[in-house]
């Protein structure tokens, strides 16, 4: 039997998965939509993966649940949509302070 790791929660906490084309040259898109993410959830996500793919893809996924598809949704999302899509998945009660108010108004 191995002890747990310091700090480390029992229940698995919520993980992101962006994937980007490559050929579109989407990296640095991904990249700071997952520094977004990170800077907003910090410690209540297990991991912020980014996927290479091709053919214009850049899909946003939490726990498997897809949240933005940039064909199905029609181009890229901004910060705050994502943060609410991902927070709907992961804690539908809890509040994003302005970026909630801006889209209440």
């Amino acid at each position: 039997m191995s002890a747990a790791q310091p700090g480390v929660d029992e229940k698995r906490l919520p993980g992101i998965r962006i994937t980007y084309c490559t050929q579109c040259q989407w990296l640095l898109r991904a990249g700071w939509m997952a520094q977004e993410l990170l800077s907003t959830f910090g410690t209540d996500l297990g991991e912020v993966t980014l996927v290479p793919g091709t053919g214009g893809i850049f899909t946003i996924s939490c726990n498997e649940v897809l949240v933005w598809d940039r064909k199905r949704d029609g181009g890229f999302p901004d910060a705050a949509k994502v943060k609410q899509l991902v927070r709907d998945v992961i804690d539908p009660d809890r509040d994003l302070g302005h970026a909630d108010r801006k889209t209440k108004a």
